[in-house]
């Protein structure tokens, strides 16, 4: 698929997936005439590394992680990485986990809310 559509299915814009070639977080196909061609495996990368910026792990540490996070045997090895590497993973890891506590808290209140609300004239 062109950039265009791409765009589209991954949520981003096209500068967006421009930006993550530039990064080499993604390696589009080209056409015959120089234009990008998206697969769908791409744009299910796209989707990926948009979630872990939204959720503010920063580019440089997406780099390393991704190919471990989307199956593609990419060059980032695990064997040797810097200890402040892992200690920034775990750091965005355990701001994840908190994140999702807190949001499970706040869905449960909300659920038990539901069950005890009445509807307005019933």
């Amino acid at each position: 698929m062109r950039i265009g559509e791409a765009s589209r299915a991954g949520g981003v814009s096209a500068r967006s997936l421009r930006y993550y070639e530039d990064e080499g977080l993604i390696v589009p196909g080209r056409c015959g005439n120089g234009y990008r061609d998206y697969c769908r495996s791409t744009v299910d990368r796209v989707l990926v590394i948009r979630s872990l910026l939204e959720s503010g792990l920063p580019v440089r540490l997406i780099k390393e992680v991704l190919p471990h996070l989307t199956g593609r045997p990419d060059d980032a090895g695990t064997d040797v990485v810097c200890a402040e590497f892992l200690h920034e993973v775990r750091g965005y890891r355990d701001r994840l986990a908190a994140r999702i506590a807190m949001l499970s808290a706040q869905q449960q209140a909300l659920d038990a809310y539901l069950r005890q609300a009445r509807p307005a004239g019933a």
